[in-house]
């Protein structure tokens, strides 16, 4: 499936909560200075079965503390976590959970598939169908020409799949991804969201944080914004994404260097590509801009349409 394919998931039962958080908070105490920090401070939030929900906030904001806590690895200092309906930490309900941390840690003297296949063996696979499970997860991931390399000698990007590879051998109903496209290049990304994609067009439910928020509009249905460790943000991509009514782009094809008029009609534009986009306010500097374009007989005109928020743009915005 192409990651081009707009982030909508109709299958989404909003009655159906697989993960949720109430009133989350995790205190603890700085080594040595004994000072008190508040890493997430009553947070609260659900995500439904079938949909794709994206974890956000800076550095710092308590995104691997909460992610930590939904999967028994920290204890909550209050409030309360559930998972596929049970309490965390629950051995049961994690069981079916696809947990991939920030830093994946592969044993260094083994190779991916046995990494992998240790992994299905503590989720209860084993036989003949552990052994294609693996060698079907490695093949997804791109990894099955380097399975019987020693993970010492792989790149970030190759124990990043590696770790995805294990977080997906026993087919769990619930994918937990804490910066999955941490060290991949372009192809790797894109590689990934199509995976992500994939997953949920089979039933699962993806729960991922990450700092690339163009893949994170790209592909979740929901997403909840953390800001020291509070929720600042929380909603459907499509309801927190505005489209202003005033500001408008104007974009051109061709070499607007020289126009001194264009220049003064609406400074600071930017160039995509062979093209330049111009922000206007008022219909006044609209009219004022066309003229101006008018005299540049190099120039065409491609598109005047209202500005749309980004997510990049909200995030800004609320969470720094």
């Amino acid at each position: 499936m192409s990651a081009s394919v707009p982030a909508t998931s109709p299958s989404v039962a909003t009655g159906d909560v697989v993960l949720s958080a109430k009133n989350l908070r995790k205190q603890y105490k700085k080594p040595f200075s004994r000072v008190t920090v508040d890493a997430v401070r009553g947070i609260s939030f659900d995500v439904h079965r079938g949909e794709i929900f994206g974890f956000l906030g800076p550095n710092g904001a308590g995104k691997t503390t909460t992610i930590k806590m939904l999967v028994g690895l920290m204890a909550a200092t209050g409030g309360e976590a559930t998972v596929l309906g049970a309490q965390v930490p629950s051995p049961e309900a994690l069981g079916k959970v696809g947990f991939l941390p920030e830093n994946p840690y592969v044993y260094p003297y083994l190779t991916p598939r046995e990494f992998v296949e240790l992994c299905g063996r503590l989720n209860g696979l084993g036989g003949a169908h552990l052994r294609k499970r693996t060698e079907e997860v490695l093949a997804k991931l791109g990894i099955a020409d380097a399975a019987d390399r020693p993970a010492r000698t792989m790149s970030k990007g190759m124990l990043q799949r590696t770790g995805l590879a294990a977080a997906l051998v026993h087919e769990p109903e619930l994918l937990l991804l804490d910066e999955p496209m941490s060290g991949l290049d372009p192809v790797g990304r894109k590689e990934v969201r199509d995976l992500i994609l994939a997953e949920r067009e089979a039933g699962r439910t993806v729960f991922f944080s990450s700092h690339v928020l163009a893949d994170v509009e790209l592909l979740c249905d929901r997403v909840c914004i953390l800001k020291k460790g509070e929720v600042v943000v929380s909603g459907a991509i499509a309801e927190l994404l505005h489209t202003s009514d005033s500001v408008r782009e104007v974009v051109f094809a061709g070499d607007t260097t020289g126009h001194e008029a264009l220049q003064a009609a609406a400074p600071s534009p930017r160039r995509l590509g062979d093209t330049t986009v111009y922000e206007v306010g008022s219909d006044d500097a609209l009219r004022q801009l066309l003229a101006a374009a008018l005299a540049g007989s190099d120039l065409r005109l491609i598109a005047v349409t209202p500005k749309r928020e980004t997510l990049e743009d909200l995030f800004v915005r609320r969470a720094l």
